[in-house]
């Protein structure tokens, strides 16, 4: 019998562990991918403990997947795909193809949508068995460290800049210098967006510039941060990627006139904006959720273009444990990323 390792979690909020599974046939549509890297993300938590209905323990987190095709199931050729061929998995893990989202061609927000660690197997793992939907193909430039964050951190931001109203020498800030922020920062100016990074401490300021931002803006200074936005002509968008609804609502009179925030860090706290704030200036605020497997190969192939890469820590699979933690805690700079090399 063959086997393969897995990180799994088999209670609400209880420690990894490894575990062995006998490798897997993929089934049709479906290919087996050897796993060379996967990222930690903050949405792991949901799966970990049960935070979202429908988690089934051991859970076995993981959508931030990079690796290559090593067993196709019945069909996979025919569409497009071959074994050996370097792919990635991301929070879009495929959709049903049927609910009225998937029929209006919009799968991000298929209501049937499958995300690995919750519909399947995730990828703390060195095997994983996806559909060939959610698969996106990785440039030869990128080194799988690199891409399997960007099926999530990175889709999410670049995504959210380029379905943004902004254009080219518009001011755009990105609130927050994390997994998201750190990514977001960089596709910004990119973009050729002036760029201003917001986050706490004065420290931070040259990390900002290092990553392309134009101003640095500290949260922490005694200037209200719209206050500061508005003395820079006032933000076209406002990608806010801190999961902190105090943080994001204290954006938004940095707007200008027709403003938009855009709120991609996730939390369960209510935003604090009052009708008034948006309609005397026509602002809005929008939702944004990651992207298609599609979205994941354009951000792939963006960032291997303008030479944009995550910043990351690499441990081994074993380590699962330590690197969540580590995630949880704030103290990684800025995505951990698990490795089976």
């Amino acid at each position: 019998m063959t086997t393969y390792k897995v990180a799994q979690v088999t209670t609400s909020g209880g420690p990894f562990e490894l575990s062995e599974r006998e490798v897997p046939e993929p089934g049709p549509r479906h290919v087996r991918i050897a796993v060379e890297a996967c990222g930690v993300c903050r949405s792991d938590s949901f799966f970990v403990n049960a935070a979202l209905p429908g988690v089934d323990f051991p859970v076995v987190p993981g959508h931030e997947i990079a690796g290559r095709i090593e067993q196709l199931g019945e069909g996979a050729r025919e569409q497009g795909w071959q074994v050996g061929d370097r792919v990635t998995v991301g929070w879009f893990g495929g959709s049903c193809g049927h609910c009225t989202p998937c029929r209006q061609g919009d799968f991000i927000v298929c209501v049937n949508l499958k995300v690995p660690g919750w519909s399947y197997d995730g990828g703390f793992a060195e095997r994983v068995i996806a559909p060939v939907d959610a698969l996106a193909r990785i440039p030869d430039s990128l080194a799988a460290n690199d891409a399997g964050p960007m099926a999530c951190a990175g889709v999410t931001v670049f995504n959210g800049l380029r379905r943004s109203s902004a254009r080219p020498g518009d001011l755009v800030a990105v609130l927050g210098i994390g997994g998201l922020g750190h990514l977001g920062v960089q596709y910004a100016a990119a973009m050729g967006f002036e760029t201003v990074a917001i986050a706490r401490g004065a420290a931070k300021a040259d990390l900002a510039k290092r990553l392309g931002a134009h101003h640095y803006v500290d949260s922490t200074a005694g200037t209200p941060v719209a206050d500061a936005l508005t003395a820079l002509g006032g933000a076209k968008v406002i990608l806010a990627t801190a999961g902190d609804s105090e943080a994001v609502a204290a954006t938004v009179d940095g707007l200008t006139h027709r403003g938009e925030l855009v709120v991609i860090g996730a939390s369960p706290e209510p935003l604090g904006i009052s009708p008034f704030q948006l309609i005397t200036s026509g602002r809005v605020v929008r939702g944004h959720p990651s992207g298609t497997s599609r979205d994941v190969q354009d951000t792939m192939e963006f960032s291997a273009l303008h030479g944009i890469r995550p910043v990351t820590e690499a441990v081994p699979l074993d380590q699962a444990g330590e690197a969540y933690q580590k995630m949880l805690s704030g103290a990684a700079r800025f995505r951990m990323v698990l490795t089976t090399g």
